[in-house]
């Protein structure tokens, strides 16, 4: 069982002095990397529905046009709630550059947090696998999306059973342009 404490306002996680530790002394390219970024922190997302809408926009596209969407959808909701997305016409959020498939994402998830079926304050004392069930009980909520709620909803240490090739590639970026 993985319990957390999730504290919105702290600087970092209670983890994460020790992370880099352990990192650092592992790794002789973090070890040169870590210190370079020492004011780059998780920092938890305090909003789980607003983070998880975002994720759902965010899905298949790149990171450009993910952010137009959100900011048109945003805009159209002016609330980022379950009770705001609700009240909003199916045209109107198609208007704003979501699939037919993501505002029935959308609604799935708003319906959910509405209707009580999710246990958010319990969230950081389940398990994590616990809370990603309840997730992916949502549409258009995977294991993935549901994974990276664990990490920046929850700011969870490393929670995601497998790692897509995106991250490999992405570590492979940073770790292969620092000189060792």
């Amino acid at each position: 069982m993985n319990k957390r404490v999730v504290d919105p306002v702290a600087e970092q996680p209670d983890y994460w002095s020790e992370a880099c530790s352990y990192l650092m002394k592992k790794d002789r390219v973090l070890r040169r990397l870590i210190p370079r970024r020492a004011d780059d922190v998780l920092r938890p997302k305090p909003d789980p529905f607003a983070t998880m809408a975002r994720s759902i926009l965010g899905q298949q596209v790149s990171v450009a046009a993910a952010q137009r969407i959100w900011e048109r959808f945003a805009a159209l909701a002016g609330e980022i709630t379950p009770q705001g997305v609700l009240r909003l016409k199916v045209d109107d959020m198609r208007g704003a550059g979501l699939s037919a498939r993501k505002v029935e994402y959308l609604v799935d998830l708003a319906l959910h947090f509405d209707g009580g079926q999710l246990h958010v304050d319990a969230w950081p004392s389940m398990d994590d696998e616990a809370t990603a069930q309840e997730l992916m009980a949502i549409r258009g909520i995977g294991r993935w999306t549901a994974e990276m709620l664990l990490i920046f909803h929850l700011a969870g240490p490393m929670c995601c059973r497998w790692m897509t090739w995106g991250w490999h590639a992405a570590s492979a970026s940073i770790i292969f342009r620092v000189k060792p």
